[in-house]
């Protein structure tokens, strides 16, 4: 079996934070960590490269993959912010997170990530609702 590429680096949050260009993108970075920190209750780890995670949860698949992985997170990207909200796509979560997202703002929706260019393009209300609900329904399922 594969090993799992993105886990926790110990490597310093505050130091990758001060790298993102622009003031407006390093406080939308800013909100984003005090935002995860609440909603997850606990601080910022990087895994991998570039993903800022928030608590974590152990998975494992019925074809055996198991793995760890952030709760909640979101990537600085080039372009646009990556959030991480694997649990809006559980079955008994899905028309909720779709009523949320319709309320949400300018965005654009992967399989489980939400892209956004800019927090201002967004309700951040509806976001927190969305992070509540993604973190309720994975710790209902794995933690």
């Amino acid at each position: 079996m594969s090993q799992q590429k993105t886990l926790p680096t110990g490597s310093d949050v505050g130091a990758f934070l001060a790298q993102v260009e622009g003031a407006a993108r390093q406080a939308d970075c800013a909100r984003l960590v005090a935002l995860m920190s609440d909603v997850a209750g606990e601080g910022p780890v990087l895994w991998g490269a570039s993903i800022i995670g928030f608590g974590s949860y152990h998975y494992r698949y019925p074809t055996g993959h198991e793995g760890d992985a952030a709760l909640i997170g979101f990537s600085p990207r080039k372009g646009e912010f990556s959030i991480y909200l694997m649990g809006v796509y559980f079955p008994e979560s899905k028309d909720k997170a779709e009523a949320l997202l319709a309320r949400l703002g300018k965005h654009r929706m992967g399989k489980a990530c939400l892209y956004v260019k800019r927090l201002s393009d967004i309700d951040e209300g509806v976001l927190r609702e969305l992070m509540e609900l993604s973190v309720r329904e994975v710790r209902a399922h794995y933690v």
